[in-house]
């Protein structure tokens, strides 16, 4: 297959774990899965959601456990020809970890491990995929995490072979340093930062699965038997997270969007601004009227007494003329 549109698309999950039961009993809990066999092969069991299948589930077998391998997410990265995307990270530092294997109704795959440890798997399948790849609905993976001993080196890595693009950047501080941000189309991914130098375990890739509250992950995962690295955290945005261990010490996170407000709520909100506003303008008014009502007492009163000199010297000149007229009369009788 040849299709450029699943370059870097990340197509497929597989938890390789020690008991498949357990973590099926734990997961249909956290993430609101269901567990169900392949309609190809029984035997290969399938976390489904309520849109489909989401991830698989892989024995860690025997051999794996004694070279160090512990339980994790394996994430499936499409490529166009996961033979030729196997040589080109060979070439860029990687180790082929598990040669190329086909599965002609799935497709073909390389298990890779890149130049700073990370474990992930190139993936051409064998028909492109139907599910537009945005938005991420409720039980599919949302974001990819890579915490790595160098992330600029990861980052050129991947950047070559799956052709992702830098999308934005975050200083998380001293410790953690750059949190830069990938992604594809413009769309942003996922995140990759230099894991702390005291953090146990190699570096890896770190899927979020999309729950409706990833801030009641902490108490699912202690009454499940895991347990909790980080969180429930508010992220920029407002959506929250939380990082744990499975009961079998393998490594998760949920991711949970932040909750829209009921129209009811947002619409008393609106009505209490309005009547807010309303208020404010007829006391502004109010204002305006009384300023005016006082400016025209003043005007009234300015006039008044501008009035009341006029009035007293009209009263003076008509008693003068009176005491001529008296006088007058007066001197005629003599």
């Amino acid at each position: 297959m040849s299709d450029q549109s699943i370059r870097g698309r990340f197509l497929w999950h597989e938890l390789v774990t020690a008991d498949l039961k357990a973590a099926g009993r734990f997961f249909t809990k956290i993430a609101g899965w269901k567990t169900e066999g392949w309609d190809q092969n029984p035997d290969y069991q399938m976390f489904v959601a309520k849109t489909g299948p989401m991830a698989g589930l892989a024995v860690l077998d025997a051999q794996s456990r004694a070279a160090g391998a512990r339980p994790h997410w394996l994430t499936y990265i499409g490529s166009p020809d996961a033979a030729e995307t196997g040589r080109q990270a060979v070439a860029l530092g990687a180790r082929i970890l598990k040669p190329l294997t086909e599965l002609p109704p799935v497709g073909k795959w390389v298990v890779l491990q890149d130049p700073q440890g990370a474990v992930f798997a190139a993936f051409t399948p064998s028909r492109a995929p139907t599910a537009p790849e945005h938005p991420v609905e409720l039980g599919d993976f949302s974001w990819h995490e890579l915490s790595t001993s160098d992330w600029k080196a990861a980052f050129e890595f991947y950047k070559k072979l799956f052709g992702w693009q830098e999308t934005s950047a975050m200083d998380m501080g001293p410790d953690l340093g750059v949190y830069q941000m990938y992604g594809r189309g413009g769309a942003p991914l996922g995140g990759i930062y230099n894991k702390p130098k005291n953090a146990p375990g190699p570096s890896a890739w770190l899927p979020y699965i999309r729950v409706t509250d990833a801030r009641t992950t902490p108490a699912a995962t202690k009454k499940g038997g895991g347990q909790v690295i980080n969180g429930p955290l508010e992220v920029p945005g407002g959506d929250w997270i939380t990082m744990a261990l499975d009961p079998q010490g393998g490594p998760f996170a949920t991711h949970s969007v932040k909750p829209a407000e009921p129209a009811k709520v947002v619409k008393m909100a609106k009505a209490k601004k309005a009547k807010v506003v309303k208020k404010a303008k007829v006391v502004e008014k109010a204002k305006v009227v009384k300023k005016a009502k006082v400016v025209k007492r003043a005007k009234g009163a300015g006039k008044a007494k501008r009035s009341k000199p006029g009035k007293r010297a009209k009263g003076a000149k008509k008693a003068v003329r009176a005491a001529k007229k008296t006088r007058r009369a007066t001197r005629r009788r003599r």
